[in-house]
């Protein structure tokens, strides 16, 4: 039995809604529990970052996270193990409205991705819409992992959001 008290920050437990729009494009939605404002900071803050886009399950950790959420910055992230061997994922912000709307480009590869993610907030919760758009049916394809660790990464940012204080009345 859950004894929380209504006023206490909770996580959501919804799932994340994963749609093939098109042949090159992925929608994941999500609804969080929390404002809008406190979900963005999740998303543009790299200690915040650090704790919840590595899915847990996945055998490598965040090496690196170097964010400058502002149009026209930039972003690196490198996952790997210790003493292993590392990748690394890094774009340009084209569009940062705070609290409201992010885009970037996935420059990693050829096949890279432009993601935009809009965070809508309503009655204290925030709708989360991530878009992937790639160049070719080919590319989603190669980057469709996504698809599989997103949902986990959003389990760990719902987990995150209590901390942050989300949800509280």
């Amino acid at each position: 039995m859950d004894t929380r008290r209504e006023s206490e920050a909770a996580p959501m437990k919804k799932h994340t809604t994963t749609v093939r729009k098109t042949e090159r494009e992925i929608i994941l939605t999500r609804t969080f529990n929390g404002p809008a404002h406190i979900v963005f900071k999740a998303w543009t803050t790299p200690e915040h970052l650090r704790r919840w886009w590595v899915p847990k399950s996945v055998p490598v950790s965040m090496l690196a996270c170097e964010v400058d959420a502002r149009t026209g910055g930039s972003y690196r992230f490198e996952f790997g193990s210790e003493g292993g061997e590392s990748m690394a994922f890094f774009g340009k912000y084209l569009e940062v409205i705070p609290n409201a709307r992010l885009v970037w480009t996935n420059e990693e590869g050829p096949n890279g991705a432009v993601t935009i993610v809009t965070f809508e907030e309503k009655d204290g919760k925030t709708l989360l819409v991530m878009t992937e758009s790639y160049p070719s049916k080919e590319a989603l394809i190669a980057g469709a992992g996504m698809e599989d660790g997103m949902p986990d990464s959003f389990d760990q940012l719902d987990e995150l959001l209590v901390e942050l204080g989300a949800g509280k009345k």
